[in-house]
């Protein structure tokens, strides 16, 4: 028997008060293990999937499953639900509040009535994931911008959750920042954490994700990232440019430098072994 997979929603549809419906009849799931980028133009209803499936908003239909077993939106409930899934938003300051950053990271262990020493250890477990423990006594309103978002991601794995959710967790950062933040994300998936992470970016989709999902008007249309990202019909339903490394595949293809089954670029080192014996003619022999 297959595992059951961690959240999902079956038949959704929310619409907030006296506006549009945003997701109508939808269903949705995570895979556990697998990196997922959520993707989808603005208004496509990105934000309110990832309160729906975090319990920060309850589906008008359908109904939200964790581990196969609906979510009742009771106080157990939904304590049961914030200790398999978390969501962490796109702004930090919407999130920090706490005087220091340990005290903000300790807040969810806290609410969830574990002994001091528990919290202490599921603190500093997050501290050390997202190499902050240095800040552990720093003022919240000290840190950088990156610091800030290190800190809010911390305070989610802190909760230990099975699936930890994104909002554009690499807008704002610098170059460096970025790379530091995706390292982390790819070491917290090898500790058995579920991610997913909604972004604009269609190129960073195609080079950190597993899965991808594209929200379009049809609903949400799910499949491995290399797949779903070559669907041009799918992009443009979702308001999205084709990916750089799925258009230098295609230019391959057609000058013979790349089989079709083949796997292309996902990043430009890819991109240079794979023409790397083609870029240069040979030189002439002497005489």
């Amino acid at each position: 028997m297959s595992e059951p997979v961690p959240v999902a929603l079956r038949g959704a549809s929310f619409a907030y008060e006296e506006g549009p419906t945003v997701l109508s009849g939808l269903d949705f799931e995570i895979r556990a293990g697998r990196a997922l980028a959520l993707l989808g133009r603005n208004g496509s209803g990105k934000t309110t999937l990832m309160r729906l499936l975090s319990g920060g908003l309850r589906p008008h239909t359908g109904e939200l499953t964790v581990e196969g077993r609906t979510v009742r939106y009771d106080r157990a409930g939904l304590t049961r639900l914030r200790t398999t899934v978390q969501l962490v938003v796109q702004d930090p300051d919407d999130q920090l509040f706490a005087a220091s950053v340990a005290q903000d990271v300790s807040f969810g262990p806290l609410n969830l009535g574990l002994p001091d020493v528990q919290v202490r250890a599921r603190v500093e477990e997050a501290l050390a994931a997202l190499d902050i423990t240095a800040l552990a006594d720093r003022p919240t309103h000290l840190l950088s911008y990156g610091q800030r978002k290190r800190t809010a991601i911390a305070g989610a794995v802190a909760m230990r959750p099975r699936v930890l959710i994104l909002d554009e967790p690499t807008a704002g950062l610098d170059p460096d920042g970025q790379e530091r933040l995706l390292a982390t994300l790819d070491e917290l998936r090898g500790s058995g954490t579920t991610v997913v992470m909604a972004t604009h970016d269609v190129d960073l989709a195609l080079r950190w994700a597993d899965d991808a999902a594209l929200l379009t008007p049809s609903g949400a249309r799910t499949g491995p990232a290399a797949t779903m990202l070559a669907r041009t019909d799918l992009l443009q339903q979702a308001g999205l440019r084709l990916p750089w490394g799925v258009a230098a595949a295609r230019l391959l293809r057609e000058h013979g430098l790349l089989a079709d089954s083949a796997a292309g670029p996902r990043t430009p080192d890819e991109l240079a072994a794979l023409t790397a014996d083609r870029a240069a003619p040979p030189m002439p022999a002497d005489g």
